[in-house]
């Protein structure tokens, strides 16, 4: 079986060689002056990470629909904020509901994708989005959201959208709740070039080596480096630690300050926090030069 997966893996950078020298030929594919980014798709009125909370942020005008992905036993890349079944969300077959203390045992990575579609995660009333409509919903493969996706953008006649990608990973869950990083990123990208939407994909984690094989081995693929709430490293120490300048710059908004916005922006980096979900926040954050927000309400933006 070697052959076939190194066979595979010529194929993949073959397909996203020749993408990166028609984005040559054509000039970059841009991201907007303001990129306003869905949440999950817009989980504070759908259920997160499912293909109806895609489509209703294409509706309310984002430019870009921000999303995670983990991995199931049988390698398919699937949407999900964590590598299990969480309490909050999930209905267990038949209707029952998922304690806190059971919730890891669901773990997806251990799980092929046929058993996680057993799952419910959109019926349940959410305790912290209380608008959010509920719907029968399950977690979707990365492959059927862009097919939807795109075919939703022709039918609607509007701009195509990007896709922000977060790999959900840590050093401390390795070949636990996901592959090693290597192999995480293999499985995505073979997705993306599969679907043709690379010059449209942004790559973003909290895990820095998924961003570091991007910049090495895709370099044409966009990316963004998270940054949490508690992170009070600077903008420089960031890019020391990564060893490159990543596209988007996305802490918590509360560590947006105009310093900061001048110190990315003077190394070409787009400032884009998560995740605001109040106007006033959302107006002060764009009067002060940010260059996109990431939303749960993407109608925050009317």
């Amino acid at each position: 079986m070697k052959w076939v997966q190194t066979w595979i893996a010529l194929l993949i950078i073959l397909v996203l060689v020749i993408s990166c020298h028609t984005t040559k030929k054509m000039g970059p594919t841009m991201l907007p002056a303001f990129d306003l980014e869905g949440h999950r798709g817009c989980r504070g009125l759908m259920p997160e990470n499912t293909i109806p909370a895609m489509l209703r942020a294409i509706d309310m005008g984002v430019t870009t629909l921000e999303m995670d992905v983990v991995i199931t036993a049988d390698k398919k890349v699937i949407l999900s904020h964590e590598p299990f079944f969480n309490h909050e969300i999930t209905t267990r077959p038949g209707g029952g509901e998922v304690s806190v203390a059971e919730e890891k045992e669901l773990n997806i990575y251990r799980m092929t994708y046929a058993e996680t579609q057993r799952f419910d995660v959109g019926i349940k009333p959410h305790p912290r989005f209380p608008q959010q409509e509920k719907i029968k919903a399950i977690k979707p493969l990365l492959d059927d959201i862009i097919e939807d996706v795109e075919a939703y953008i022709r039918l609607k006649g509007v701009k195509p959208v990007f896709y922000n990608i977060e790999t959900k990973l840590m050093t401390s869950t390795d070949s636990i709740f996901h592959p090693v990083p290597e192999e995480f990123v293999k499985l995505l990208v073979e997705v993306i070039a599969k679907k043709r939407i690379t010059d449209r994909v942004i790559i973003q984690s909290f895990d820095y080596r998924t961003l570091k094989i991007i910049h090495q081995q895709f370099p044409q693929i966009k990316t963004a480096a998270l940054v949490e709430d508690f992170d009070k490293q600077s903008v420089q120490d960031l890019v020391k630690e990564l060893g490159f300048v990543p596209t988007i710059y996305s802490p918590h908004y509360s560590l947006v300050n105009e310093t900061r916005l001048r110190e990315c922006h003077a190394l070409q980096m787009k400032v884009i926090p998560w995740t605001v979900n109040d106007k006033a926040t959302f107006d002060k954050l764009k009067s002060m030069g940010v260059d996109g927000i990431i939303t749960d309400y993407p109608n925050l933006a009317r």
